[in-house]
């Protein structure tokens, strides 16, 4: 299942349009004002179905991930040299990617793909695209593309 990632152009806070390969709306997720950054995912019928909260005053980023009121899991940024590191405490899954944090995939905990990610370059907008081999993983592999993706944003 292909999934395309795109930052809306006009916004205020952060918010995503989610397609599946048909061109059809996914998910919308759309920024809330907080401390740090607090990104609710609606589905297609606009009912809200997760969220991505940074947790603040910590030394590096953290983002907790909930499914309705249901905290999932985690991704903190860890330190290091070049090649980005995200420790994620979720579904046993870890993240292995360039140094551009461009491109990345996510691995299940006996080392098999969950999904790839891809950066399209040339838009006016972040825009990836997440390739999640079972769609039932789909919500949770969107949920760390967002995190990171507002990891980064913060940085810059």
């Amino acid at each position: 299942m292909k999934l395309l990632f795109k930052q809306r152009f006009f916004s205020w806070f952060d918010s995503y349009d989610i397609y599946n390969e048909a061109g059809e709306t996914v998910y919308t997720v759309k920024g809330q004002l907080s401390w740090g950054h607090c990104l609710k995912i609606y589905n297609a019928a606009g009912q809200e179905i997760g969220t991505v909260k940074e947790r603040i005053l910590t030394f590096l980023p953290k983002f907790e991930m909930y499914i309705g009121d249901s905290y999932i899991g985690c991704i903190s940024k860890e330190f290091s040299f070049f090649t980005p590191k995200y420790n994620i405490d979720c579904n046993g899954w870890h993240v292995e990617g360039d140094w551009f944090e461009w491109d990345y995939t996510i691995y299940g905990s006996s080392g098999h793909t969950v999904a790839t990610v891809s950066k399209q370059l040339l838009n006016w907008t972040d825009t990836y695209v997440i390739d999640v081999r079972d769609p039932k993983d789909s919500l949770s592999a969107l949920m760390l593309v967002l995190a990171i993706d507002a990891e980064k944003c913060s940085r810059d």
